[in-house]
């Protein structure tokens, strides 16, 4: 599955960028995130509930950030097993742009990956829920990051 989408978010670039490298805006960001933790290398570990289809299952995984560009860019690379569901493993590319000085533009290509019995359920499927989780994250990473649910979010598709 690959998405890539941008919306425009009513924060200066500086506090997007703050919030991308902090654990605790990243772990409430993620749907079924269960703990969200920095590891010794770095990274942030993480468990979470999944149910694709009617496949429901803990993953254990972990989040790394990787090319980054301070203040501008940087890529979220996750991977995680969830036992007999199977694997899945997944990055985004995020860069921001600033906008009249007070917004930021942010655009982001979202690729993910399953495998074992998850890739079994067909891939309309977790392609869908794929998209879903891509936009639930991104939508609750604006409303957390602006402390505001009502803030309206346009997720924009980009067609490559």
């Amino acid at each position: 599955m690959e998405l890539t989408q941008r919306v425009v978010i009513p924060v200066n670039s500086g506090q997007v960028w703050q919030a991308l490298n902090d654990p605790e805006i990243l772990g409430q960001s993620i749907a079924g995130c269960e703990s969200f933790e920095l590891n010794d290398a770095g990274g942030y570990d993480l468990t979470m509930q999944v149910k694709i289809g009617p496949v429901k299952a803990r993953f254990k995984g972990e989040i790394e950030l990787s090319d980054v560009v301070e203040g501008v860019s940087c890529t979220l690379n996750g991977s995680g097993k969830g036992g007999v569901a199977g694997h899945a493993r997944g990055s985004a590319r995020v860069h921001l742009t600033t906008v009249d000085g007070t917004h930021t533009s942010m655009r982001y290509s979202v690729q993910a990956n399953v495998g074992g019995k998850l890739a079994q359920i067909g891939s309309r499927l977790v392609d869908g829920a794929a998209r879903k989780m891509a936009n639930d994250f991104f939508t609750r990473f604006v409303h957390i990051l602006c402390q505001d649910d009502s803030v309206e979010i346009n997720l924009e598709t980009i067609e490559e």
